[in-house]
C-alpha cells in the first residue's frame, strides 16, 4: 500500500493467506503512522524458491519493522528441516533488512485440534530459534486459541472478519511499539487511506546508482 510513497517509515508483513487476511486491516490501523507492505505466500520456509520470493520483497524497500511468520503451510514439514530453513529465513532478513526491528508472529491455531497439535508444534520450535536470535514474538496463536471455533473461523484454517481485525490491532501495537509512535490524527489517517490506492509495489522506475 502507499507504493510509491516514502513519507513515513513502512512496514513488511510477511507470512500466508492469514496474513493476506489481516493486511488491509492493519494498513488502515496504521494509517497515518506507518506504510504496509505484505508478502503472502504458500510457500514454506522449506520450499526451494522461498528465500529467492522473500529476497525480492525484503529488496524492494528500506523497512523500520519486518513482521515475520511461515507455519501453517509447513505443517507435514520435516521438524529439523524446517528449524534449519527457518534460521536460514532469519539470517536473511537480518542480513537484508538494514536495521529494521524484527517481530515474529507465532502461527495460528486452526478449527481442527489434530492440526492445532501441529501448529502449536512449530510454534515451540519457533520460540527456541527466536530466543536464540533475540527476536520478540506477536503471539497470535495465544491471541486466538480462547476463541470460539464455531463463531471466528471461517474454515479449517482462515478466520472471519472480527477475528481477522483482532490479529491487524495486535499486529499494528507491535508496529507502534517498535516505531514508539501512537495512532495517527483522523485526518492523517484518513489522507494515508486515500492514498494508498495500490498494493501493487514501487512504480518500476530505476535507480542508476542501483544497477
Amino acid at each position: 500500500y502507499n507504493a510509491n510513497d516514502a513519507k513515513l517509515p513502512r512496514v513488511l508483513l510477511i507470512g500466508d493467506s492469514i496474513c493476506n487476511g489481516y493486511s488491509k486491516d492493519v494498513c488502515e490501523e496504521l494509517a497515518g503512522t506507518a506504510y504496509v507492505t505484505f508478502f503472502a505466500t504458500s510457500k514454506c520456509v522449506c520450499d526451494k524458491s522461498y528465500l529467492r520470493s522473500l529476497a525480492f520483497f525484503l529488496d524492494e524497500y528500506d523497512y523500520a519493522v519486518i513482521h515475520f511468520n511461515n507455519g501453517l503451510h509447513s505443517l507435514s514439514s520435516d521438524r529439523q528441516d524446517w528449524e534449519a530453513c527457518l534460521r536460514a529465513a532469519v539470517q536473511l532478513i537480518r542480513e537484508k533488512s538494514k536495521g529494521a526491528k524484527i517481530y515474529w508472529a507465532s502461527s495460528t491455531p486452526l478449527k481442527d485440534p489434530a492440526l492445532t497439535a501441529k501448529a502449536r508444534e512449530l510454534n515451540a520450535i519457533a520460540a527456541r530459534v527466536m530466543k536464540t536470535e533475540e527476536i520478540p514474538t506477536d503471539d497470535l496463536f495465544a491471541l486466538m486459541d480462547p476463541l470460539d471455533r464455531n463463531v471466528h473461523w471461517s474454515d479449517t484454517f482462515h478466520f472471519k472478519g472480527e477475528a481477522k481485525k483482532m490479529q491487524a490491532k495486535a499486529v499494528a501495537d507491535c508496529v507502534r511499539q517498535a516505531l514508539g509512535a501512537g495512532k495517527a490524527s483522523g485526518a492523517e489517517a484518513a489522507a494515508a487511506l486515500k492514498a494508498a490506492a495500490t498494493a501493487t509495489g514501487p512504480d518500476g522506475k530505476l535507480d542508476p546508482a542501483k544497477k
